[in-house]
């Protein structure tokens, strides 16, 4: 079994309970099994920033799919939650993204583990290290002095999961 880390963003319709909708639709294909949850955060766009504040929050997973069959399962996942990718970091109502996957680097046309922007994003770091402070990278590096690299990009913590 593969422990991977995810994060979940939301900024159409009703945000929140879009987000439990894609944990417990992760979960019922019963290869995907939620192991820890973060709290949910408030955060403002970024990149194109015309758009509704979007709800993250990142969960530890313990899975037996492979990288890019997992990466299927979460398109799934948005789809059936009427996800369009119209435009790139466009709004949505529901994005999934596998941030890391055990200690492994995956390169391929479709997937790159670990996420390029998971340095990059408060929204990501956030929540990913209230649940595993001691997350590192597949070469050992920590994650956590990450965090104090990048610019506040208005991330507030809305409260326990």
């Amino acid at each position: 079994m593969a422990r991977v880390f995810l994060s979940l963003g939301s900024n159409l319709g009703d945000r929140a309970a879009t987000l439990e909708r894609a944990l417990r639709e992760l979960e019922a294909c019963g290869e995907v099994r939620i192991l820890r949850r973060s709290s949910l955060y408030a955060t403002a766009p970024v990149d194109r920033t015309d758009q509704p504040q979007f709800y993250n929050l990142a969960v530890e997973v313990e899975t037996s799919l492979a990288p890019e069959t997992l990466l299927d399962r979460c398109q799934d996942v948005e789809r059936r939650l009427g996800r369009v990718r119209a435009e790139r970091w466009g709004p949505r109502t529901v994005d999934v993204d596998i941030l890391l996957y055990d200690r492994q680097t995956v390169s391929t046309e479709r997937l790159i583990v670990p996420h390029p922007e998971l340095l990059r994003r408060r929204f990501v770091l956030e929540p990913l290290l209230e649940i595993a402070p001691e997350a590192v990278l597949p070469d050992g590096t920590p994650v956590a002095p990450h965090r104090a690299r990048v610019a506040d990009q208005s991330v507030r913590r809305l409260g326990p999961p």
